[in-house]
């Protein structure tokens, strides 16, 4: 198909979290981790399933390692290149994060969910603003949907343009929870929160799958699928 889309009925993203991470070699922390054992199975089976389910145009990921390594098996065997975008990459955790025992960041995560609304849109102490992540994601997210010629029409509630309506075109993200959450909360019209995590909580390669339908003379995204993970077998299924 052509880079831009010149001639496209519809638009499908999915969205796909990474595999499990190796988060904690021997207890301390790594805030860019390459995957576990678990995780590149996991990713293995993605790729399988999607070898079996067809065509895919595009795959988007992150610039992270267990991004990357997830989309890894999943564009061998589709054949198709994995175009890395720095917006997809997660918040930022605190620099000093990095070789902290793990016990210490799970007291901190409960501590930090504690706060007053306000701190919450601050991130955590050290790392990335909510706020400027979202506006990241968000920002990312939209210029690259308007190469393809998808592009917001200025509506509430939200809705899309796109050029030249006859065909179909299918996208994949291998990205994060937070950063999945963002994607779908703003595609599917629904105000951001600093605890996007929670409120769209995809599993270790989970996928879930938005596709836009005419509405009003325009196109809305219609949320089809969300954490599915049949590709793994029930004992796989990490959170």
């Amino acid at each position: 198909m052509s880079d831009v889309l010149s001639s496209v009925g519809s638009v499908e993203l999915i969205l796909v979290r990474h595999g499990l991470p190796d988060w904690a070699p021997d207890t301390f922390a790594r805030n860019d981790p390459n995957l576990s054992d678990l995780g590149r199975q996991q990713a293995e089976r993605l790729a399988a399933r999607f070898e079996a389910w067809g065509y895919v145009d595009e795959i988007w990921a992150s610039p992270m390692r267990r991004s990357q390594e997830t989309a890894s098996p999943l564009a061998a065997v589709l054949g198709t290149d994995i175009k890395t975008l720095d917006w997809a990459h997660e918040i930022r955790n605190p620099d000093d994060w990095e070789g902290m025992p793990i016990d210490d960041i799970r007291n901190a995560w409960v501590d930090a969910n504690l706060r007053p609304l306000k701190e919450l849109w601050e991130g955590m102490p050290g790392g990335e603003d909510f706020r400027d992540f979202h506006q990241r994601v968000v920002g990312g997210l939209e210029a690259s949907l308007a190469e393809k010629g998808l592009k917001e029409a200025g509506t509430d509630p939200r809705l899309w343009t796109i050029d030249n309506l006859d065909d179909e075109y299918r996208i994949v993200l291998v990205a994060h929870g937070g950063t999945n959450a963002v994607v779908l909360g703003h595609l599917l019209g629904m105000a951001p929160t600093p605890w996007e995590w929670d409120r769209f909580e995809l599993p270790h390669t989970g996928v879930a799958r938005v596709v836009t339908l005419p509405i009003a003379h325009a196109h809305a995204f219609s949320l089809r699928a969300f954490a599915d993970t049949t590709h793994l077998e029930p004992e796989m299924v990490t959170k």
